[in-house]
């Protein structure tokens, strides 16, 4: 015999008997619905198929049974559907309107339907009971008003529903929960605030500057100075305060010959939230160069006005020889400036750095030098003059933050000075200064005011009494009085 040789095929023998068989016929009708229909298995497994005890006689039993295994079969064909649209998602549709439930199928399909599918809504009473116009149902001790406990339980649980999307009330699904009144308000209560707090917290993103961080116009306003060569780079934050944020940044190359951009520059935005300048419109209402400028019904330009303050008192300061950052250029609320420090670094303040006896000594008698020129030649006040508003650098003390510096005419600019006086002389008595003057020797020193009183009460009545004069002036006249004499010298005040 050949090896490579053709197998003998064996064939299967199979009687007509078998062929004819119905009960063949019907297996294998059932093996080709189950690997069609394989979630109809226990369906497919009814009296209809296997034809045991069923009386066939009859034809309306015969349209019954078919029309029944027709409906398992679209309604299984729906459930397919439905899962493949739904998939995992939370939120789900259902096809329950559109299945054909046959009314003489004996099999429960509850278990195979889950609660999404059916009108049913978790949060109500499984047979819920509306309360009539006359508003309550029963007699007698089974008597059920409006106000029963359950049935406004039920209700606030069903309101919940009500609530904005992004406040969580948690699943109740299932449960037969049951708020009162009073947790159920403040839940309500808590929503709403919630909500507003949500609506405050975009409103102050979008349109107003943050800690370390700038809004979208402000933003737009560093593009701008970074694309037209006047910053090359911007850092990054190096102070914050209440009123401002301060950014550093490397200068590029200016666009006319006489205006020249220090090599390091530092940014001062000031913040466009309302809060902080509340109380601070006293520097500026009563300043004559902002006076008719001045108005409440529109505060940003109030903070707009703060940035251009600033600036002019930094170009009086800078042209009598005080030691000051240099205006670079202003735009809106941002003003830039030369940078004091190096390298990123700056300056530290006077109250954060350790000098020696001498140094300390030369600081004070800086500090009061410019004290002098700032209200002899500059005619201003510095109004917050403090060692958190001076830096020490190269070995000299400079003056910063001058937006709120008014000007010795101002209503209260005399009041200012004594409280600058006063943090300027703790501050450098504290350090050990033996020559430091008191807060009333210093006033007159800086002002040329010999004003003469015993105590700080009385020092204090006069300062009134003399600003109380010059506004009084200034409704009669129309104009202030003129502080300075022409040599450059204080004024003395007559009674």
């Amino acid at each position: 015999q050949c090896p490579w040789g053709a197998p003998n095929k064996t064939s299967i023998s199979c009687s007509l008997a078998d062929v004819m068989s119905e009960q063949l016929a019907k297996e294998l009708q059932l093996e080709e619905e189950n690997a069609a229909f394989p979630e109809v298995v226990a369906v497919a497994e009814g009296p209809f198929i296997t034809g045991e005890n069923i009386d066939t006689s009859s034809d309306l039993m015969l349209a019954q049974m078919l029309q029944m295994e027709f409906d398992r079969e679209y309604d299984a064909q729906l459930r397919r559907e439905e899962k493949k649209i739904n998939g995992d998602s939370k939120v789900s549709i259902s096809f329950e309107n559109y299945r054909k439930v046959h009314p003489y199928d004996s099999d429960s399909s509850e278990d195979e339907v889950d609660w999404q599918d059916t009108r049913h809504d978790p949060y109500r009473a499984d047979k819920p009971t509306t309360t009539p116009r006359r508003g309550f149902v029963g007699k007698g001790k089974d008597i059920t008003t409006k106000h029963d406990e359950v049935v406004c339980g039920r209700k606030n649980t069903a309101r919940m529903e009500n609530f904005a999307p992004e406040f969580q009330v948690g699943d109740g699904i299932g449960m037969d929960l049951k708020l009162s009144n009073q947790v159920f308000n403040a839940l309500k209560q808590h929503a709403y605030s919630e909500e507003r707090r949500s609506a405050r917290l975009h409103e102050k993103k979008e349109h107003s500057t943050a800690e370390k961080a700038v809004d979208p116009k402000t933003r737009l306003l560093l593009y701008k100075m970074v694309n037209a060569g006047t910053l090359e780079t911007i850092t990054g934050c190096i102070s914050t305060g209440k009123e401002s944020v301060v950014f550093h940044a490397y200068g590029g190359k200016s666009a006319t010959e006489d205006k020249v951009i220090p090599p390091e520059c530092a940014i001062k935005v000031f913040k466009t939230t309302l809060n902080e300048f509340k109380n601070r419109d006293k520097y500026i209402k009563d300043d004559y160069r902002f006076k008719d400028r001045f108005s409440k019904l529109n505060p940003r330009k109030i903070i707009r006005m703060w940035a251009e303050k600033e600036m002019h008192n930094l170009t009086r300061m800078q042209n009598a020889g005080i030691p000051c950052p240099e205006v670079v250029i202003l735009k809106k609320h941002v003003l830039v400036m030369s940078f004091i420090g190096q390298d990123q670094v700056p300056a530290p303040k006077l109250k954060d750095v350790t000098l020696s006896s001498e140094d300390m000594k030369k600081a004070y008698y800086q500090v009061l030098n410019m004290m002098q020129q700032l209200y002899k030649e500059c005619k201003l006040v510095h109004a917050d003059l403090s060692e958190y508003n001076m830096l020490w650098h190269d070995g000299k003390v400079w003056l910063i933050d001058v937006s709120q510096s008014v000007e010795p005419t101002h209503p209260h600019g005399l009041e200012f000075l004594f409280r600058d006086c006063r943090n300027v002389s703790q501050f450098f008595q504290k350090g050990g200064v033996a020559e430091a003057l008191n807060e009333r020797e210093l006033f007159n020193a800086v002002s040329g005011l010999n004003i003469t009183a015993d105590n700080e009460v009385d020092f204090l009545e006069e300062i009134e009494a003399l600003e109380k004069t010059n506004e009084d002036h200034v409704q009669n006249h129309g104009k202030k009085l003129s502080m300075f004499s022409s040599d450059g010298d204080p004024p003395i005040y007559d009674e």
